[in-house]
């Protein structure tokens, strides 16, 4: 009587063994999903970190379009209304803080802070940025100098 109980233990024993081993592999597979999961998590997180950077740096362009524009309809609509010294002083600040959004546009983009994870998605390459907002800055000093010495029809 004591063999069958000693065989239906071992039984138990090596079910028990065969169940654990399934265990094990299934949780190795569901660990492996998830570290894969987990990356990709990652990877879209970066890539949205890269498309901030980059609505952020056309925030700073447009900012920069408006007060460029803006200094220089300020001469224009302005006239006969406010001091000509005035007007002056109203265009050249804004002309100014366009160039600074441009600048400050690059600078944010090329140093935002730390790096974030390898992104799928591809940056705007820097040389593009600087030729760009050097080009708009370099309009927006034009446009200063048409403020200070251009010919406004009366």
């Amino acid at each position: 009587m004591a063999k069958p109980k000693l065989a239906h233990s071992a039984e138990k024993l090596e079910e028990s063994a065969v169940s654990i081993e399934r265990g094990t592999e299934r949780m190795e597979r569901d660990t492996a999903r998830m570290e894969q999961s987990a990356d990709r998590r990652t990877e879209l997180a970066a890539n949205r970190t890269i498309f901030a950077a980059e609505r952020t740096y056309a925030a700073w362009v447009r900012t920069g379009l408006v007060a460029m524009a803006s200094g220089v309809g300020a001469k224009p609509a302005l006239s006969g209304h406010l001091p000509d010294w005035l007007i002056g002083l109203t265009g050249t600040v804004l002309v100014l803080f366009s160039v600074f959004c441009f600048v400050a546009a690059v600078w944010r983009q090329l140093y935002p802070g730390p790096p974030p994870p390898k992104p799928d998605a591809k940056p705007i390459h820097a040389a593009w940025l600087v030729v760009l907002n050097g080009f708009l800055a370099l309009a927006a000093i034009a446009s200063l100098i048409g403020i200070w010495f251009g010919h406004t029809p009366a």
